[in-house]
């Protein structure tokens, strides 16, 4: 599997390096198209720019940063979402099937969409994408049930411990309320009545 994702995660990443980088060279180009989209995210998120152009650069650096750090392997599961929280954006500004009029153009941008689409989805897979290592929530729930029969195993030892030191007191007090009992009758026989 090593060797799979060795192979995988570059070429999911090429597209993203290549296409972060034309991004890059030309952001007055893709500004126009991407004006739509970018608006209402600079008004829901104030810390991005409100320049569409600047916002095509923001996501093509982030696009060839974690592209690059994707393929090589490095924080792939970081990397991966980075980009598919790239990848939506420039899916809807790009690729908005249902605004064309034209059918040949609606069916290129439906088939741009839908190979956009697919590849959020091999990101998602790559983000989740834990090495065959348990996950944190794996991990998370085991270390849970391990103290819950800890727990179980302190409270039966404890139990067992009581009812054996109570046994034993009641046996001893037993004991020795026989010897007192033994004691008494001994010594009453020995004393005389009268």
């Amino acid at each position: 599997m090593a060797i799979l994702r060795k192979l995988a995660r570059p070429l999911l990443a090429s597209t993203f390096v290549t296409g972060g980088l034309n991004a890059l060279r030309h952001p007055k180009e893709l500004a126009p198209v991407a004006e739509p989209v970018t608006a209402p995210l600079t008004a829901r998120i104030p810390l991005l720019p409100e320049d569409p152009a600047q916002l095509v650069r923001l996501s093509s650096g982030v696009q060839v940063g974690a592209g690059v750090l994707l393929a090589l392997g490095r924080v792939p599961r970081l990397s991966a979402l980075a980009l598919a929280a790239t990848l939506v954006p420039t899916t809807l500004a790009g690729h908005a099937f249902w605004a064309e009029e034209d059918p040949e153009r609606r069916a290129q941008q439906r088939i741009h969409f839908f190979k956009n689409v697919a590849l959020v989805g091999g990101l998602l897979i790559a983000a989740a994408d834990t090495h065959g290592k348990p996950s944190l929530a794996h991990r998370s729930r085991r270390a849970a049930t391990e103290g819950r029969r800890a727990a179980r195993r302190s409270a039966r030892t404890a139990d067992r411990s009581a009812r054996l030191a109570a046994g034993a007191v009641s046996a001893r007090t037993g004991r020795a309320a026989a010897r007192a009992r033994s004691a008494a009758h001994t010594a009453g026989k020995r004393l005389p009545v009268g």
